[in-house]
This record gives C-alpha cells, structure tokens and sequence, in this order.
C-alpha cells in the first residue's frame, strides 16, 4: 500500500536544488487562494519589485516565469529568436548546449563559439566570430556555468555584443543572488535564472528581465512566437504593464503557494542585502577552498574564473566517485554532485547556495569527506581539512 511520502532532511551541497530556508518551506504552508484574487495581484506586484532588486533592473518586463529554469530559458528564445536569425552562443559547459538547442527547434542559425570546460567564455574569440558573422542578431552565453564551476565576465561579453548591434540572452541560473550581477549598469537584454539556487527556495519557477531593446523586438517581430504558454506578449497581460490599476486577463493558473515561496525568498534576500549575499557566498568558499586544497584536493577552474557557488574540485586518486557520494549521502544525509558531461567521472561538485551557504554546511562537508576518503584509501592528507577552514573563520 502507498502512503504519505516523509523525505528525509538532507544537507543539499549539489549543483541544486539547495537548502530552502525553513520561512519559505512555512511560507508554502499557507492558505491557497485564487490566481486573480486582488490579494494574489498585490503579491505579484511585490514579487516583480523584488525580482527588480535581485537583478538590479529597472525593467517593467521582470517576472518569474510560472515552471523551472530551462522554460525561463526557452522563454527568452522564442520571444526573441525568429526562424533563419544567426545566433551565436558561447558554449563553456552543458548548458551552452541546450542554448544551442533551443535556437535549432525555433529554426535560427547557431554558431559555436567554443572554450574549454571549466574556461570562461573567451571574449576575443567572440570578437572574431562577430567579425566573421556581422549578420548575427543574438548573442547568448551562460554567466556561472554550473556544470564546471567557471564564471565569465558577462559585462564585457554585452559590450562586444551591443558594439556589433546584437541583443544579448544571458544564463544567471546559478549566478543570480550568489555572486555580482547588475542587469542595467551591464546593459543585458534578456536573463533568466532559476529559484532553487542562491535564492534558497524550492525548485519550479524562473526569474526573467526583458530590456525594453528586447520588448521592442518582441513587439515587432515578422512571425508568432512559437511558444503559446512562455509568449511574452499574452503573459504580459496576465502580470500587467506597469501601468497602475492594469487589468489582469487570464493566461494561466500561476502555481500560487510556490509564489508565496519565492516571494518569502525575496524578502529574505533584501533583508539581508544583495551585496552581502555575494560576499556570504564568498567567504564560505574561501572555508571550503582551504579545508580542500588542505587534503590535497585541487579546482578544476583557474582562481580568477572560480564561482563561489559552485565549486567543481577534482576527484582524489583511490575514489570511487559513486561510492563515495553514496557514502555521504547514505551516512552524512549529505548530497554533492557528480561531474557531467567532460567531467563526468573526473569531478565533484559541491554547491555553498542561497541557505546552505554557512559555517556548520563547511565544515560538516569537510569532515564527512575527510572520514570517508581516509577510510577508502584515497590518496589525500587526513585530519587537517576541517583545521584549516576554521583557519578562515577565525
């Protein structure tokens, strides 16, 4: 017979979901009530001035889009790519991959411009590329890509983009709330990110912020936007314009208590400051980095290129990668990652996001580590790792 499911409470160290804050976990608790109740409307307005604030914009068009990162994603592509437009995406990881994806379904034209796994995207090459492709409308790159650990310098990647005349789509799902990120002073057209990384809430909906050059383009263009549900144009007039007193049509059920969580997320984001969020999540991998690099563990990103967030460490000579995450999981209730795609087999990943981002999370995770690797015989310097974070701290 099938009863009522009662997980477990796990310590989330993985590329994602992370740790939710126990406020949102109450705050998802609370009474459902209608999507177009006047109350829920005023939630989602705060939600929008919130979602302004993490990404640092002024504009209009910043919603959460009502499903996971990767439909916050195909939303800024199908708004924004038309069939035959040149796209060009710099692919440092997977997610660069499903980019590419997404412009092959919708009919445009991509062109790679590729680094190594666990690089940042290398603007010159992008310069080149550009030269080479002057017909191009699209550039798309991932800011922190989470599949190695590596953060690129989105800033100058817009500059060289915006200098050829092209909009930009840019991947924060990791990066959002976690390290720096300013979507106006950086002149981003289009960005989305996810809920279940650095702002701690529960995985199922996605942050997104259209420029008005991107809206403009939006408005204007020659064919319908493949996508019915993720279609700017009519979801606008669900989450309003702007304007005060806006009447709201329905587009769709907004999943309301999931609201609630990345409303309650938000407050606690702004309660706490954007800035000393990103440096929260600094100083926590710095404690991580000292108590690794102790053990003889080693980054699989150079120092300049590293994400807090996310580090992507090489797997000790002796480890079992499989077992040896099993074993935290199994006697820690503590989950990291496993390499993927390049890295597959060749790295962890551990993840310091949003709520999980703390002292006990560090150097519980050293300590489990530790145990475990000496007990396996793997070949890392024991008992010193847990020492040296504290090193940090103190």
């Amino acid at each position: 017979m099938i009863s009522s499911f009662h997980p477990p409470q796990r310590i989330l160290m993985g590329p994602g979901p992370s740790d939710v804050n126990p406020r949102i976990l109450e705050a998802m608790s609370r009474p459902t009530i209608g999507h177009l109740d006047p109350l829920f409307v005023g939630l989602m307005e705060e939600v929008k001035s919130l979602l302004q604030y993490a990404f640092q914009t002024e504009n209009q068009l910043t919603i959460p889009i009502s499903a996971p990162g990767s439909a916050g994603m195909e939303a800024c592509f199908v708004n924004l790519v038309e069939p035959g437009d040149k796209v060009i995406i710099c692919q440092n990881g997977v997610f660069g991959a499903r980019m590419k994806e997404n412009v092959d379904r919708i009919g445009g034209v991509a062109i790679m411009v590729e680094d190594a796994w666990g690089e940042a995207v290398d603007s010159e090459k992008l310069e080149k590329a550009l030269a080479e492709n002057p017909e191009t409308k699209i550039v798309a790159f991932v800011h922190a890509e989470t599949s190695t650990g590596a953060l690129s310098d989105a800033k100058t990647l817009v500059e060289i983009a915006h200098k050829a005349g092209c909009l930009t789509i840019v991947d924060a799902v990791t990066s959002l709330a976690g390290v720096e990120l300013n979507v106006d002073a950086w002149n981003i057209d289009a960005i989305y990110s996810g809920t279940q990384k650095c702002l701690s809430c529960t995985p199922g909906l996605s942050p997104v912020s259209f420029s008005a050059n991107a809206q403009e383009k939006i408005k204007n263009r020659k064919t319908a936007v493949q996508s019915w549900f993720l279609d700017m144009n009519l979801v606008m007039g669900y989450w309003g314009d702007g304007s005060k007193g806006a009447k709201r049509a329905y587009h769709h059920t907004a999943p309301i208590n999931a609201m609630y969580a990345l409303h309650e997320a938000l407050v606690i984001l702004k309660e706490e400051g954007l800035e000393n969020s990103w440096a929260r999540h600094y100083k926590h991998h710095l404690a991580l980095k000292a108590g690794l690099e102790a053990m003889g563990i080693s980054f699989i990103v150079k120092e300049q290129d590293r994400l807090p967030q996310l580090n992507a460490i090489t797997i000790p000579q002796g480890a079992d990668d499989a077992k040896i995450r099993s074993r935290l999981l199994n006697e820690y209730q503590l989950e990291i990652g496993a390499g993927l795609g390049a890295l597959a087999g060749k790295a962890w990943r551990i993840g310091l996001m949003g709520h999980a981002s703390n002292q006990t999370n560090v150097l519980t995770c050293l300590s489990a580590l530790d145990s475990i690797l000496t007990s396996e015989g793997a070949k890392i310097n024991s008992g010193v790792a847990v020492n040296a974070a504290n090193g940090v701290y103190s």
